[in-house]
């Protein structure tokens, strides 16, 4: 009787956990569908102004669907550097008047550090704005004042980084004591601009 009575007990806890289960499963369920339109709406928002941050002459990003040689991924790929997704910037008479580049580096201090980036179809880099970030206080995390605007309106084909003082538009000066998150940064912008003159700059190996 009293392995009856111990089964017929289990069965009820067991009833109860599952209901409580398949309610808090519907439940989230019926949360994630409300906010999944507006967290996408807001995701495709800070990327509408991230790209209009770097190509303030655009009027229209285009997806393009372009990815890197499986060389050159290989190549970023050592430095810890992926490139997303490449943008068309569109002017108001629907001309391309450059690329907006996510590049991704996943060497910073923190963990990644992701960043969009406009360059003209000359080589011209408008600038960087930087989205995702998880530095040190005080130290990486002043990439924002101390970095970008290091690279507004450079025409160079690769950045280098010093601390003893900028001479000439390709130099960087440092972060004070955030070497790593300066490297990072740095090797995503340059990944960013191989990428343009290898496939995009005319006269790339991919232009006709």
């Amino acid at each position: 009787m009293k392995n009856k009575k111990d089964l017929t007990v289990m069965l009820k806890e067991a009833a109860i956990m599952f209901a409580i289960t398949l309610v808090a499963g519907l439940m989230l369920g019926f949360v994630y569908q409300i906010t999944k339109e507006p967290i996408r709406i807001q995701q495709e928002k800070k990327i509408q102004e991230a790209c209009q941050a770097v190509f303030a002459d655009a009027s229209e990003f285009v997806v393009t669907g372009l990815v890197p040689t499986y060389e050159l991924q290989e190549e970023f790929a050592q430095k810890g550097v992926t490139v997303g997704t490449v943008f068309e910037a569109k002017g108001n008479n629907g001309k391309t008047l450059g690329y907006v580049f996510e590049v991704v580096s996943s060497e910073g201090y923190g963990g990644n550090i992701g960043l969009y980036m406009g360059v003209k179809n000359d080589g011209t880099l408008n600038g960087i704005s930087i989205l995702e970030i998880a530095e040190t206080p005080g130290l990486g995390m002043e990439a924002e004042p101390v970095l970008v605007p290091q690279f507004v309106n450079k025409k160079v084909t690769e950045f280098t980084i010093t601390k003893t003082g900028s001479q000439s538009e390709s130099e960087l000066d440092a972060i004070s004591g955030a070497t790593i998150t300066t490297k990072a940064v740095t090797n995503a912008v340059n990944a960013g601009l191989k990428f343009f003159a290898a496939q995009l700059q005319e006269g790339g190996g991919n232009n006709e």
